[in-house]
């Protein structure tokens, strides 16, 4: 489809952002729904990221992404957070509206979606085991803690670094020694890979996953690859794995519906557009 020059406009900003799926995702989106739209990649320096802000507006765009490393400028330079941006206090999706640029965290409707996906709708008087204590990790405890985690044990290797992301949250969330890893998975409902291992490039994350109870669940939200070991590892011991493509999926609905006018559905055929480009396919 051809673009008019009253095309509603939308992006995801980041350095690097080249390997970002959600101008495929957005894009796929666009087709379905016949729209007069585009959404593009935005490659932009932290340095810059301020300035462009204030510019993309003026452009005609009526938002846009927001993903590493500038989630946390995006916070301070946004209003009318909603209750998800407030909670872990970064912003990935905004909203330019009336003038106003609006700050939405959708990252951790995005999680959640993906648990409900799962059949997991309530974590109440339950333990979650989150890895990692990076930005990551603060959409993934808010989510846990919105569903009614019980406690959620913080699992980092610089242990001061989950301490000072612990205190954000407050009681529910406690900071871990990695050493105490297995005796925390044995009460474990949930298992959470938020850090970069195991991903294409990176160190795999070895652990041993025979301390978690026999319906615990594992999720990981790397997806490049799809499979990682830690899911392989899940799925030899029976346990549900769950890979990180789901949460990208889901919290790209709510910006989509707020740029564009129209409330989209993640699909397998969506989900297969995706894998097809992560496996080279297309």
């Amino acid at each position: 489809m051809t673009i008019s020059g009253q095309a509603k406009l939308a992006g995801v900003a980041g350095w690097p952002v080249g390997h970002s799926l959600s101008p495929r995702l957005h894009g796929f989106w666009i087709a379905q729904h016949r729209l007069d739209a585009a959404y593009v990649p935005l490659a932009i320096k932290p340095e810059d990221f301020a300035a462009a802000f204030a510019v993309l507006p003026k452009l005609g765009f009526r938002g846009f992404n927001v993903t590493l490393p500038h989630k946390e400028m995006a916070f301070s330079l946004t209003v009318d957070h909603d209750a998800a941006a407030v909670a872990t206090g970064a912003v990935n999706t905004v909203v330019f509206e009336n003038g106003r640029a609006m700050g939405r965290n959708t990252d951790v409707f995005g999680f959640s979606a993906l648990l409900g996906e799962h059949g997991i709708v309530s974590l109440t008087s339950k333990s979650v085991v989150v890895l990692g204590a990076g930005g990551a990790s603060r959409a993934i405890i808010a989510s846990v803690l919105s569903l009614g985690a019980e406690r959620v044990f913080l699992v980092n290797r610089t242990i001061e670094k989950a301490r000072a992301l612990a205190a954000f949250f407050g009681e529910r969330v406690q900071a871990d020694d990695w050493a105490r890893l297995p005796s925390l998975l044995a009460r474990a409902a949930l298992l959470v890979n938020t850090t970069s291992l195991g991903m294409n490039g990176q160190p795999e994350l070895t652990i041993d996953l025979s301390a978690l109870p026999t319906d615990a669940v594992v999720a990981d939200i790397v997806y490049r690859p799809l499979q990682t070991r830690l899911l392989a590892q899940a799925q030899a011991r029976g346990l549900k794995a769950i890979d990180g493509l789901g949460m990208l999926l889901h919290q790209a609905q709510p910006g989509f519906a707020a740029w564009f006018g129209v409330e989209p559905v993640v699909t397998p055929q969506l989900r297969a557009h995706l894998v097809a480009a992560l496996e080279g396919r297309d």
